[in-house]
């Protein structure tokens, strides 16, 4: 039996821990966090997980949909908060699309779990130091007891994120490794709004909360416990910054103009401000992915985006439905199979991060323009009457699993390029879903 090494036990290293294992490998998996089942600790600072339909065709494939079901919160469009409070619904798709509000914890708990049962052996408390890519070795420091270990599976599976260990290793040691990391000029904090008195959500948690405020904005995701993760996303440093707001004056000043019907539902929000760190947003970008047949990035390790399409996980989780299809065609000749997943996927991790960050700016300047949402609804109604013709960017991306992430992106400039000249024409506004509309429409997509 083949012997397998996974660095880290995140999301998207359980999951393909449990792939390699349902077929027949004998997987380790290295993780430099204690075991976060044991310890109640958070899997890191995290914005809340949005999951849809890429994520669920990869829990899928475990068979795990129904057991994550019965802990994801169904969010079927976002609700606007205006400055002065004024709320606006648009919903994200058709009747029963639904994007889902899930706990990273609770979601990477249930998967170790699973992997335990399929044989994976998960190491907690030991970090990364090193991978020999020619010898498909790799040391790690066991920070418990301060000893090294070294392992020599017969492949390699770096999956640890952002600032990947595995990653380093190709960037020190190959030769023509392309390989960028962007920051935002923005960072985020979370803020909580807690249950009501009487136990219950605070606000509808069948949307996505935005406040879109133009050049930064903050987003409520509904939990569980019938409380909200907000998350802050503003500029770092500067005049208007995190690093500005520095006295409780400063901070109430900030809320009390852009976001004064989130303050009487937060209660902890000095606390929250003051003391939650503000972390910072990067695109990963690389290539190669592997090293011949013997170590292979997946995830963020390979592609790390900015959260803002909620694609993160559901990319990562889609990169092992597409190994898996890969180890299914063919077999055992994985030079062949890490040759072809990194070729497939890399023009997707490029596009999922490009609508990434195009997204932000939608989210943040464009979700409460009263244009922005007359083109929407455009779309919407042109997608009813024609939908062999037409679907809207979000629904590719998020809905359509069979739609690549390149080809949303491809298709969905052309969309917008069409729109634009719609949204030109002499009293849009009245004449919106009227036959010229319609036949524009039709005229510029043949």
């Amino acid at each position: 039996m083949k012997n397998f090494t996974v660095i880290g036990s995140g999301l998207v290293g359980s999951l393909l821990s449990i792939y390699l294992a349902k077929r027949g490998y004998n997987v380790t998996v290295y993780e430099r966090r204690p075991d976060l089942r044991k310890n109640r600790i958070s899997a890191g600072r995290s914005i809340n997980l949005a999951l849809s339909d890429r994520g669920w065709r990869g829990l899928a494939g475990v068979g795990i949909v129904d057991e994550i079901k019965k802990v994801a919160i169904p969010m079927a469009g976002r609700m606007m908060h205006s400055v002065k409070g004024e709320l606006t619904y648009q919903a994200y798709g058709k009747e029963g699309q639904v994007i889902n509000s899930v706990s990273r914890g609770g979601l990477n708990c249930v998967l170790m779990d699973l992997a335990e049962e399929h044989g994976v052996k998960i190491i907690y408390n030991h970090r990364c130091l090193d991978v020999d890519l020619k010898s498909c070795s790799a040391k790690f420091e066991n920070t418990e007891k301060n000893e090294i270990v070294e392992v020599h599976p017969d492949r390699i599976f770096s999956t640890d994120g952002a600032y990947s260990a595995g990653r380093l290793q190709f960037q020190l040691s190959t030769d023509m490794f392309n390989y960028s990391q962007t920051y935002l000029e923005h960072g985020y904090k979370e803020l909580t709004i807690p249950p009501t008195v009487d136990g219950e959500f605070a606000m509808d948690p069948s949307a996505l909360h935005i406040w879109p405020r133009n050049s930064f904005m903050i987003i409520a995701l509904p939990n569980m416990d019938k409380s909200f993760t907000c998350t802050l996303f503003y500029p770092m440093n500067g005049s208007e910054s995190f690093k500005a707001i520095d006295t409780e004056e400063k901070m109430m000043k900030f809320f009390e103009e852009n976001f004064a019907d989130l303050i009487p539902l937060s209660p902890t929000l000095k606390h929250d401000f003051f003391n939650n760190p503000s972390s910072s947003l990067v695109t990963v970008r690389c290539f190669p992915w592997r090293y011949q047949d013997k170590v292979l990035m997946l995830g963020d390790s390979a592609h790390a985006i900015v959260p803002f399409y909620g694609q993160g996980m559901n990319c990562g989780f889609e990169d092992c439905v597409v190994l898996d299809e890969l180890m299914e065609k063919h077999g055992e000749d994985w030079d062949k199979i890490f040759e072809e997943f990194q070729n497939l996927r890399k023009p997707d991790a490029d596009a999922i991060a490009e609508l990434a960050l195009a997204n932000f700016i939608e989210m943040r300047d464009r979700v409460g323009n009263p244009s922005f949402l007359l083109q929407k609804k455009i779309e919407a109604w042109f997608n009813e009457k024609h939908p062999d013709k037409w679907i809207p960017l979000y629904s590719m991306v998020t809905y359509s699993p069979h739609i690549r992430y390149s080809e949303a992106l491809r298709i969905g400039n052309k969309q917008e390029a069409i729109m634009q000249s719609v949204m030109a024409m002499e009293n849009i506004e009245q004449n919106w879903n009227s036959e010229a509309v319609e036949n524009k429409i039709l005229a510029a997509l043949n």
